[in-house]
């Protein structure tokens, strides 16, 4: 099995030194065993902003407890969505992981893969477990597959486990609140999005370190994540926004709000 290059541990005071937003409280020490968790994975998705392709539900323990839509906005919390993520969390759909891992590599070579339409990277107190990148970015290696995640960069391995997978083709891209977060995760070498509110009536801007915002083309425009795929590829230098959408996006207006 491959590792990251590089030195890990060698890093630690490269990633101590990157900001910790001051508005989340300190992590709770929690650990989950991956053992313990559900996926599922839907071969041809119904969702019309997703497009036919595959897509997968990971158990909601897999959720940072510091990302800010938590309980509060999140788009997963509603509608027939929000039924599947309980179903796939109370373990009544989805398989563990090794099986999840097969299911994957099985998809026809090529296909445009979402991972993650609800839940995130299975962790350790907020600690990405080192096990499901490995074993996520061996199961597609074939695939054009695509995700996000709101965990910390500056926690344990974190940093260097989504440049890894990024480098070997395994699309996690950084989900931030602000300009300034999603600035802070393009300097740190990592594809950037950005949730911006729903009454957010720009197309396309500038942050303050130059770097280009766009909002999603299947908010703006006649498409869908199967025929735009800047999610899977792009330019690291393109930050791509997310309206606040969905029966919450009240909420995950003032969670925004907070975060800037």
């Amino acid at each position: 099995m491959q590792r990251p290059p590089g030195g890990i541990h060698q890093r630690r005071q490269r990633l101590a030194a990157l900001p910790i937003d001051k508005k989340n409280p300190p992590l709770p020490k929690l650990r989950v065993k991956l053992s313990s968790l559900r996926f599922h994975l839907t071969r041809v998705s119904g969702n019309r902003k997703t497009g036919p392709i595959p897509v997968t539900t990971s158990s909601r323990a897999t959720c940072p407890p510091t990302c800010p839509f938590l309980a509060s906005g999140c788009y997963a919390d509603g509608g027939p969505l929000a039924l599947h993520f309980g179903k796939v969390t109370a373990g009544e759909r989805g398989v563990p992981f090794p099986q999840h891992c097969a299911e994957l590599a099985a998809l026809p070579p090529g296909q445009m893969t979402r991972l993650h339409q609800a839940g995130d990277m299975p962790h350790n107190g907020g600690r990405v477990s080192r096990r499901f990148v490995y074993g996520m970015v061996k199961a597609c290696r074939n695939l054009k597959a695509y995700t996000y995640t709101h965990h910390r960069l500056n926690l344990g391995e974190n940093l260097a486990l989504l440049r890894y997978a990024n480098r070997q083709g395994l699309a996690v891209n950084v989900s931030t609140e602000s300009e300034a977060s999603a600035d802070e995760a393009i300097a740190a070498g990592l594809p950037a999005v950005m949730a911006v509110r729903s009454d957010e009536e720009r197309d396309r801007w500038q942050t303050p370190a130059g770097h280009a915002v766009l909002v999603c083309p299947a908010q703006t425009g006649e498409t869908d994540c199967a025929t735009c795929q800047l999610c899977q590829k792009r330019s690291k230098r393109l930050i791509i926004a997310f309206r606040a959408h969905g029966v919450s996006k009240r909420k995950a207006d003032a969670a925004i709000a907070g975060q800037n």
